[in-house]
């Protein structure tokens, strides 16, 4: 009798915690709202197939589970614009029952959307957008930079251009907070490594037409043209640069950030000799090659973009961190990213700061010659791996008041 009212009383207790628990995930479910340009000029970077990272990312948290966690993804196109983004933003956290969103390139809706997730005590998993601030002034208790940001690429590609000799710079900026942030790193590493910036020229975000821009940067006569630019901008002013003769004529253009897909749309012949900073590459090891495989089965034959991979490496730790935490209360499961390690096929191990940046290595790489090609995304060489202590600026340099 005293052993069956024992297990009754055990049974009644783990049903209590169990419901104590599953009360904990709101509404039952964890909902995945992917938010970036799906359709514009940068949609090859993010764009549906950040969707397909996403669920790439559950897939195989559920195969390694054992919460039985159910797990929703909605997507959305913010088409570039900060207004538009908090607005979606606002509508899932407020009506829709999203729980984190994701993605989220372009600086200045990134900056946006992360104040509104604060806001409302969600989560912002930010792989698209690149400034710098997102772990400095602006920082949040409630973001995870993941994937890279415009301090990595200016000290991985600014310093090593100086290094070799390309000391005098001008920019070519996009005109708004990622291109800003750009221009601003890489401008503190040029001066720092003993070169000079001697002048720079702002463009619209998705002009068509780079000449008058592209004439200022030839006139100046600096050695290097710095694009603080991305996607279809970049690949617009690197394209009409070959057409003034800019690079024949002696000077050199630096893609300060640039993606395998603005190579694949450049054309080897056109890319040849570019170097960059990258923090994933397809082809890099057996299992970034078995995950890469997966995913083109998906995209339409399309391997992962570093923001792409940044993706399911975010969505796949913050997961694992709701399962750890038992809730998918804002702070308190992005405090429990930041108290676990991370580790995933495309970016091995690593940890996530104070200020909420991820931390893992980079690599600065050179785009093959077409003869050194050997299939259709076969494009990038790596010439240095910056290792993790060093791709990121230091915790205490950024002015993030989570720093302690």
């Amino acid at each position: 009798m005293k052993s069956t009212l024992t297990a009754v009383l055990v049974s009644a207790a783990l049903a209590a915690f169990a419901g104590q628990a599953s009360a904990e995930i709101s509404g039952g479910v964890v909902k995945i709202g992917v938010m970036n340009d799906m359709s514009g000029l940068y949609a090859d970077i993010a764009g549906p197939n950040s969707v397909v990272a996403a669920r790439l990312a559950v897939e195989d948290f559920q195969k390694q589970s054992k919460a039985n966690l159910k797990v929703e993804i909605v997507s959305a196109d913010h088409q570039n614009k900060p207004d538009v983004g908090s607005t979606i933003a606002r509508q899932w956290y407020d009506t829709d029952g999203v729980d984190v969103i994701v993605d989220v390139p372009t600086s200045s809706v990134g900056l946006a959307v992360s104040q509104v997730s604060r806001e409302k005590n969600k989560v912002l998993l930010n792989s698209g957008s690149a400034t710098s601030d997102l772990t400095g002034k602006a920082c949040s208790p409630n973001t995870v930079h993941w994937t890279y940001d415009t301090w990595m690429l200016s000290n991985g590609t600014g310093k090593a251009i100086v290094e070799t000799g390309g000391d005098s710079w001008y920019f070519l900026t996009a005109d708004y907070a990622f291109g800003h942030a750009l221009e601003r790193d890489t401008s503190a590493v040029v001066e720092k490594s003993g070169g000079k910036v001697v002048g720079k020229v702002r463009h619209p975000l998705n002009t068509q037409d780079f000449s008058s821009f592209l004439l200022q940067a030839q006139a100046s006569k600096a050695k290097i043209i710095g694009l603080a630019n991305a996607g279809g901008d970049t690949i617009n002013s690197i394209k009409q640069a070959a057409e003034f003769g800019i690079v024949s004529g002696g000077q050199n253009l630096a893609g300060l950030l640039m993606f395998l897909t603005d190579i694949k749309a450049l054309g080897l012949q056109t890319a040849q000799g570019l170097i960059f900073t990258t923090t994933f590459y397809w082809d890099m090891n057996d299992d970034t090659r078995a995950f890469s495989k997966r995913f083109m089965e998906k995209s339409g034959g399309k391997p992962p973009t570093m923001v792409q991979a940044g993706v399911y490496g975010a969505v796949l730790h913050y997961l694992k961190a709701v399962e750890a935490g038992n809730t998918d209360d804002g702070a308190k499961t992005v405090a429990k990213m930041k108290e676990l390690p991370t580790d995933d096929t495309l970016f091995g191990k690593g940890t996530i700061r104070a200020d909420g940046r991820k931390i893992h290595p980079a690599y600065l790489v050179e785009v093959k010659k077409p003869a050194e090609s050997k299939g259709e995304w076969d494009l990038l060489k790596i010439r240095t791996t910056i290792p993790a202590d060093q791709a990121f600026r230091p915790l205490a340099d950024g002015g993030c008041p989570l720093v302690k």
